[in-house]
């Protein structure tokens, strides 16, 4: 299942997301936000982080204007690998080697077309399991965990 969560910034292309996400039937859970009005963006990246980490959802969706606000408070969180991805190179790439578990876009600074085809490269590219990528995740777990 696949958590979703915007500000005011990214509700019309997480709206997009959503049709795309049904045209392909995928489950999914919105978190919200659920209108365009004004919102803080970290309610959101808490609620996305903390359905992953509590095992309800596998993977999350966030998007606020940028997509650097949301990608920034999600990482906040242990465990979580948010990654602000502008292309799909950069969506398979932190699949691959980063084993990110929540993509972050920006509402204003990717077109719905462009975004769609991030969203289906993130979804399905799976992590390449090989060694020296797993070395770098786990010394990136040990530094949110201050270690």
């Amino acid at each position: 299942m696949i958590a979703l969560g915007c500000d005011h910034g990214g509700y019309a292309l997480k709206q997009e997301i959503i049709k795309y996400l049904d045209e392909h039937g995928l489950e999914y859970r919105d978190f919200g936000t659920y209108s365009t009005e004004s919102c803080d963006y970290p309610e959101y990246a808490r609620a996305v982080a903390e359905a992953i980490l509590g095992g309800v959802c596998d993977r999350g969706i966030l998007i606020c204007g940028t997509g650097i606000g949301i990608s920034i408070a999600a990482n906040r969180f242990p465990g979580i690998r948010a990654a602000n991805c502008t292309d799909c190179f950069m969506a398979e790439a932190t699949r691959q080697h980063n084993d990110a578990n929540i993509l972050a876009l920006g509402g204003r600074v990717v077109g719905v077309g462009t975004a769609l085809k991030i969203v289906d490269t993130f979804l399905n590219t799976e992590f390449s399991h090989d060694e020296r990528h797993q070395r770098r995740i786990e010394k990136i777990e040990e530094v949110s965990n201050h270690g």
